[in-house]
């Protein structure tokens, strides 16, 4: 099986390929994996992490922007994926603020062209080859907007993003939804909820929280703190992701989420918490004293959460890992690895 991979260079990208690579069963019956990997290689790709994945002839990177439709039609034409999995995006919610034209030319522009591309392939296979085919569109809760306390966001709930990131989401959702309505192209949409894990890039909450506390910088904490988010293990998301894409149904929405709500200031204390057993401050006290508030982010949503009961059910995912085992051992990482790359 040949899978064309966008933004496989990124955070979740790196942890999908290689699952794919040390465990081509995660696709039942599918054969053999090839992967090409197209990525722009923009700040937040993890150049460390693609260098140990060189060697591996079932993998190959090419260094292409998505906003380049005729390289991207050109991949599609070298390589004849048979199945397609997008993660490529700009997906720092601060950098979208600060400058949305990246956001809106990548994330919907990108997604335009890639399914544009896809819709040309999948106009040439015939036979199981176009009945297998299939397009996975990797999209966010942050889709779905703010939530108050109580309730949670389940596929029928209505869009409202609040900022050009979730925004640019939404539309390239709606696009890749509509690619199938009107095309007939194999689509498979996932929102998965907060991702974390190994070799994060620094701007995400949980790796800042930890650098910034382990090189004696303040933790900055956006408002009062009290935003919460429903926290999920990459490796779970990755798990559910390849099991959405083998078993899925086309037109589908899968959302994907661990139940597991802390607000940004109960984790950061959580994590200096962790850090104060795993390394003490060489001057004593908690790293829980580096905290700091800062001005709230514009449009910052209050409240995300996921009601996964529908991939439970219909496609008998749950998650592996405990928050508390998965946090400890993301942490782990940061004190046992060299971070400066990811600075």
């Amino acid at each position: 099986m040949k899978i064309l991979i966008t933004g496989g260079a990124g955070f979740i990208g790196n942890h999908c390929i290689r699952a794919l690579l040390s465990n081509p069963a995660v696709l039942a019956d599918k054969g053999l994996i090839a992967i090409l990997n197209v990525d722009s290689l923009t700040y937040a790709a993890n150049a460390r992490e693609q260098a140990t994945l060189a060697n591996d002839p079932r993998y190959r990177l090419a260094k292409v922007d998505l906003r380049d439709a005729a390289a991207v039609q050109t991949q599609f034409a070298e390589f004849q994926p048979d199945a397609v999995i997008h993660l490529a995006a700009e997906s720092h919610v601060d950098r979208s603020i600060a400058g949305p034209g990246t956001s809106v030319q990548t994330n919907i522009i990108g997604s335009f062209n890639l399914l544009e591309a896809a819709r040309a392939h999948y106009a040439s296979l015939d036979g199981p080859a176009r009945a297998a085919f299939r397009v996975l569109q990797v999209s966010t809760d942050e889709v779905y907007g703010s939530l108050a306390d109580g309730g949670s966001f389940s596929e029928s709930s209505p869009y409202a993003p609040n900022s050009p990131y979730s925004a640019s989401k939404a539309a390239a959702d709606h696009l890749a939804q509509a690619w199938h309505a009107t095309y007939g192209l194999p689509v498979i949409t996932a929102h998965a909820s907060n991702n974390f894990g190994p070799f994060q890039h620094a701007e995400k909450l949980i790796p800042k929280v930890i650098l910034n506390a382990l090189s004696g910088r303040a933790i900055p904490i956006y408002g009062d703190g009290l935003n919460t988010r429903d926290w999920l293990y990459v490796d779970d998301c990755v798990a559910a992701l390849l099991l959405a894409l083998s078993r899925g149904r086309p037109g589908e929405r899968y959302n994907i989420g661990a139940a597991n709500e802390w607000t940004n200031l109960e984790l950061a204390k959580r994590i200096c918490g962790i850090l104060d057993t795993l390394k003490p401050r060489s001057q004593g006290g908690s790293y829980a004293e580096q905290i700091e508030f800062v001005d709230d982010r514009p449009g910052h949503d209050f409240r995300y959460a996921i009601d996964a009961s529908k991939i439970r059910n219909d496609l008998g995912w749950a998650p592996r890992h405990t928050f508390d085992a998965a946090l400890r051992s993301t942490i782990k990482w940061y004190l046992d690895s060299d971070t400066t790359p990811l600075l």
